[in-house]
């Protein structure tokens, strides 16, 4: 009996308090309108467990913890939705990208150039900060007719950043720096002479950058410069693997 009589005080007390606007557990004195004192203890949710959720997972990791999220109905979920996610597929199809390769050439007046190879646009409804996380694959070449590796000794620096609604700042600047250890340079190479080497490098970038409500537009760009008098240089964009995560917060 005086558990019953316990269960009808504790749901009379919790109508007073939602009748106030406010509901408190373990509280006579609640603060929010949900207030959970520290002597109540954790809160569950088991529709987010190991058990009932495929986003959770515990059954492979029963000590981990996972993040939770709020959708944009107010529903807390353990389902994170990006804008972008390659989420380990390739990203950016060099056979399908606006452009696929940059081009340097002995004539040029200030040793750079730079391409475009991708674009993203985005809109948003308030004030906003974008996650932007890239990882872009290339090959260093001397020229590409015909397509020839680097003998000399020079130097060539490829970068890879993104612009914001066509300012010149650069976010998520990376960069790699080719260099072959010609045994003679310059020229004239000798027929036992070492070329440069081959392989894909990568160019990786982690930025938050902040929106204002509006649409946005972000420009993925690859450089490639060299000392001058500028070098021959001949550069495969997306040629293995690459990837993109972007998020708002």
């Amino acid at each position: 009996m005086k558990k019953i009589y316990s269960l009808i005080a504790f749901f009379t007390y919790s109508i007073l308090q939602a009748q106030s606007g406010f509901v408190g557990i373990g509280t006579s004195n609640p603060q929010q309108k949900l207030d959970l004192d520290k002597s109540v203890g954790t809160l569950r949710v088991e529709s987010l467990d190991k058990d009932n959720n495929p986003y959770n997972g515990g059954n492979l990791q029963p000590t981990a913890t996972y993040p939770l999220y709020v959708d944009s109905n107010g529903f807390l979920t353990l389902n994170m939705q990006p804008f972008a996610n390659s989420d380990g597929t390739d990203a950016y199809d060099n056979t399908a990208i606006p452009t696929s390769t940059i081009k340097l050439t002995a004539a040029d007046a200030d040793g750079k150039n730079e391409t475009n190879f991708f674009t993203y646009t985005i809109t948003v409804t308030r004030n906003a900060i974008l996650e932007v996380k890239y990882s872009l694959s290339f090959e260093v070449f001397q020229t590409d007719a015909p397509l020839t590796m680097i003998r000399d000794g020079g130097a060539r620096r490829v970068s890879t950043f993104y612009t914001l609604n066509g300012g010149t700042r650069k976010y998520g600047q990376a960069s790699k720096s080719y260099l072959n250890r010609n045994i003679n340079n310059p020229l004239p190479f000798l027929s036992t002479d070492r070329i440069g080497a081959t392989g894909q490098l990568f160019n990786s970038s982690t930025t938050y950058i902040q929106l204002t409500p509006g649409t946005h537009t972000l420009r993925f760009k690859a450089e490639v410069s060299s000392n001058l008098p500028s070098l021959a240089t001949y550069v495969r964009l997306a040629i293995d693997t690459d990837s993109i995560f972007m998020r708002l917060y």
